[in-house]
C-alpha cells in the first residue's frame, strides 16, 4: 500500500532543508484538521486493502480499542458538527505512526513470499 514517492529521507538528511520544511509540514498538518477530531495520521489510511487488513489484525488489543474509540468519538463530533474541545485534540507528540510500520512489514512479507513462490529450482 505505497502512498507514493517520499522525499522524507532526503529532507531529514539535510539540516537546512529540515529547518525549512518542518514549519510548512506542521502548518499543513494543522490545516488538515484531523487532530481536531482526535485522529492520528494512521487512522486516515485506507483500510480496505488486503495488506491493511492484515496489518489491522496484528494490532494489539489496546491499539484496536484506542482506534475504535477515536473513530467513534470523531463520528460523534461529526454528527454534532463541531470538533472536539481543544484539550481532547491529538497532540503532535501523540500522533505517532502505529499502522504504517505494520503495513510495510506485510508488504515486505508479501514480496518475499512472491519471490519464494516464483523461485526456479534446478537440479545439479
Amino acid at each position: 500500500m505505497s502512498i507514493g514517492p517520499s522525499f522524507a529521507s532526503k529532507v531529514l538528511a539535510s539540516k537546512s532543508l529540515t529547518a525549512w520544511v518542518t514549519p510548512i509540514a506542521n502548518w499543513y498538518t494543522n490545516l488538515s484538521g484531523y487532530r481536531k477530531y482526535g485522529f492520528k495520521y494512521d487512522d486516515l489510511l485506507i483500510e480496505e486493502t488486503e495488506d491493511a487488513q492484515k496489518a489491522l489484525n496484528r494490532l494489539t488489543s489496546r491499539e484496536r480499542y484506542d482506534r475504535a474509540f477515536r473513530m467513534k468519538r470523531a463520528s460523534q463530533a461529526s454528527v454534532l458538527h463541531a470538533p472536539l474541545d481543544k484539550a481532547e485534540w491529538t497532540k503532535p507528540e501523540e500522533d505517532v505512526r502505529y499502522l504504517s510500520p505494520l503495513i510495510a512489514e506485510v508488504e515486505k512479507e508479501n514480496k518475499e513470499r512472491a519471490m519464494w513462490d516464483t523461485a526456479l529450482v534446478t537440479r545439479k
